[in-house]
């Protein structure tokens, strides 16, 4: 691990994500790449509306730099500041890959004090991004969040891709120092041949973990009556517990899905939870460790 990358465009959101970035490149001793995309469409408002192009990318240039600056000395973490022309997404994903990124860390665009949490959505260039990633993307929702992680929240199911989750889980928890808590959510307790399934797959991901060197709790709980997702409810465990500070969910549920799909769990996690969420493309090959 050598390179966090951050999409940052000034606003208190991309503050949050820069913040939780810091948190990481500390205990990771990776340097931060902040970036900036100007959008060729035209995205640059408010103070700079007013100066032709060229003289708005200069200041916003100049502005980066000074938050580069910034944070690099005053958390002793180096900090490079890059402004790039182009689409969004595909920019964030192009530097990424061009900087061997460990992770991509960005806003949701989805946290409108306004807007019911039920009703927020996901925003288009934060889909596109975690859609084709070469690296794990965490989202951040929200302004106020705990620096660092002191538990992980695994949400635990019965498709082929989910025990990859756990590899990347133990990575992170290491990472942190974390513990992991691996749940799964039933809208009935009393189908003993699922509840048995799960059952055994928990102790499997329980003694993995374990194995592992990770204090890890496992748990079943019960989705209400009349919920379209379990999503609800584990934000609910998860929020109840109070020491949980990432959740770690794949984007993908199966890998005969169409290409770059993000199933809908993924999508509720990442536009209702006011806990940063690391998405991860399942890979065909398989997890793939990201330590030594």
């Amino acid at each position: 691990m050598n390179n966090i990358l951050v999409a940052y465009d000034f606003d208190r959101q991309s503050e949050a994500a820069l913040q939780q970035a810091v948190n990481l490149a500390r205990i990771t001793k990776c340097k931060i790449t902040l970036l900036y995309v100007h959008d060729t469409a035209g995205l640059l408002t408010g103070i700079f509306s007013d100066i032709n192009d060229e003289a708005k990318l200069e200041k916003v240039n100049d502005h980066l730099d000074v938050v580069a600056a910034r944070v690099s000395l005053h958390e002793g973490i180096p900090v490079e500041a890059s402004l790039q022309k182009g689409r969004i997404s595909s920019t964030i994903n192009r530097v990424a890959r061009d900087i061997k990124a460990s992770f991509i860390v960005m806003g949701t665009r989805s946290s409108d004090n306004s807007d019911p949490v039920g009703k927020r959505m996901m925003g288009t260039n934060t889909s596109r991004v975690i859609r084709s990633a070469p690296c794990p993307v965490i989202t951040i929702n929200g302004f106020d969040h705990y620096n660092g992680c002191r538990s992980i929240l695994l949400p635990m199911d019965l498709t082929k891709v989910t025990t990859q989750k756990v590899g990347w889980a133990i990575d992170i928890a290491k990472l942190y120092c974390a513990g992991i808590r691996a749940v799964s959510a039933l809208w009935s307790v009393n189908d003993p041949k699922i509840v048995n399934k799960l059952s055994n797959l928990m102790e499997k991901v329980k003694a993995e973990i374990e194995n592992a060197g990770i204090v890890c709790e496992t748990e079943i709980i019960k989705t209400p009556a009349g919920e379209k997702t379990h999503v609800p409810a584990l934000l609910e465990y998860a929020e109840t517990k109070g020491d949980i500070d990432l959740i770690v969910i794949m984007t993908q549920q199966e890998f005969s899905i169409i290409e770059f799909f993000i199933g809908s769990n993924a999508q509720e996690f990442i536009r209702s939870s006011e806990i940063p969420v690391v998405s991860i493309v399942p890979d065909e090959t398989g997890f793939k460790s990201m330590l030594p």
